[in-house]
């Protein structure tokens, strides 16, 4: 847990993070894996996602590493009080209550923005100021209207991303604009307010299928009934019932793949030149690879297309991901000590920020922390005295 060689651009940088669930954890995760010194500001019982079951139970552990943890009752006149010291001396704030939730706290970005012009005040929401801003927004819910989950599942079917996907990516582009804030502070001196939402975001991911309908007249078909613009770009399973995605989406890749799989009929067919000779042909293309590859193993097949250059995956399940010779090799994967839960004290992989700076992954410099790790030195850190701490602890106001 030695960040000193570490490569940590936001060193120095205090954000408060007033955030639960995924969206917002998320943008705090990102500018806390930077460097930023990112406290998270949780009710005293604790941030609901540490006691989470089932799908839910990786959220914690996941997005709250490198962060400090103060717990505050925010419904208590005293308790908002504490809050508001502390966000009036941080660059960042975060957020993702519903809108105007933070109002009667005064943790809104209109009354932390009047006595600190300089603040940054970034909110996560279901929906952009407009008509569905009122609306509760789930990851499901904005895949549901926003096209994601039509375009996932078979006809009739819609079915959601496997990950939060939104939420996941929401948080991001919240991290995004606030580096772009911060850049805009360095040049005039003034914070300002950052917006991201579920439902926009989704939409930014649906770009791409509603300017293919707007430039062919063509409604997109969902991804597994899709006009595929590849003849070989699918998943084969071939012997003991194994699976592989395999590929060739040139016709010099077609030409490889034959020559690697010792296809040189299918090679020499006129009838399958280019690759949209073999398009207008796949189905009955995809027939023939079925039956001749029915009888090689997965692992045969991958060894084959790697060593032609060609693109292939086994298909894994999250838990296989842990034994990934790339991950493992080039450090992917990192220790933290679960925090909460049957398993707290237990030592997990977790997965790191998918970027370098100067050839470095960033690390893991806290553990995501138990409820309240920091209260006491945040707190005397804004002048209160260590009685006064205990005396909000006894009273039930912080934790």
């Amino acid at each position: 847990m030695d960040d000193a060689n570490a490569p940590l651009p936001l060193r120095g940088l205090r954000v408060v993070e007033l955030t639960h669930m995924v969206m917002g954890p998320a943008c705090g995760l990102v500018l806390a894996d930077l460097g930023a010194e990112v406290i998270k500001v949780e009710p005293v019982e604790g941030e609901g996602t540490r006691r989470l079951l089932g799908a839910g139970a990786g959220f914690f552990p996941l997005f709250n590493r490198n962060k400090k943890s103060i717990g505050i009752d925010l419904r208590r006149p005293e308790g908002a009080e504490v809050a508001r010291r502390l966000a009036a001396g941080a660059d960042v704030v975060v957020e993702n209550f519903k809108p105007g939730a933070l109002k009667k706290y005064g943790l809104d970005y209109a009354s932390l923005s009047a006595a600190n012009d300089r603040l940054i005040y970034a909110s996560h929401k279901g929906f952009l100021p407009g008509p569905y801003e009122h609306r509760t927004a789930l990851d499901e819910v904005v895949q549901m209207m926003g096209g994601l989950a039509y375009m996932t599942g078979r006809p009739g079917d819609p079915l959601r991303a496997g990950t939060s996907v939104n939420d996941i990516m929401g948080g991001l582009f919240g991290a995004i604009g606030v580096m772009g804030a911060l850049i805009q502070r360095g040049i005039t001196g003034r914070g300002m307010e950052v917006q991201s939402a579920l439902f926009e975001n989704n939409v930014f991911l649906m770009g791409q299928h509603m300017l293919q309908y707007a430039l062919s007249g063509r409604p997109p078909r969902p991804m597994p009934a899709r006009e595929s613009p590849w003849a070989v770009y699918d998943v084969f399973t071939v012997k003991d019932g194994e699976q592989v995605f395999l590929a060739a989406v040139s016709d010099a890749q077609w030409g490889l793949m034959c020559d690697a799989l010792g296809l040189g009929d299918l090679k020499a067919d006129p009838a399958l030149a280019t690759n949209n000779d073999r398009v207008k042909l796949r189905p009955q293309l995809l027939a023939t690879l079925r039956e001749r590859l029915a009888h090689r193993s997965a692992a045969e097949l991958a060894a084959l297309f790697e060593q032609a250059g060609l693109p292939f995956a086994p298909i894994r399940r999250p838990e296989d991901l842990y034994e990934d010779l790339h991950l493992q090799a080039t450090g992917g994967l990192a220790d933290v000590v679960v925090p909460d839960g049957e398993k707290a004290g237990q030592t997990v992989k977790t997965t790191l920020c998918p970027f370098t700076l100067d050839g470095q992954r960033l690390p893991v410099r806290l553990h995501p922390p138990a409820l309240g790790a920091h209260t006491g030195e945040l707190l005397q850190g804004l002048g209160y005295t260590a009685e006064q701490v205990e005396a909000l602890r006894s009273e039930g106001l912080v934790a």
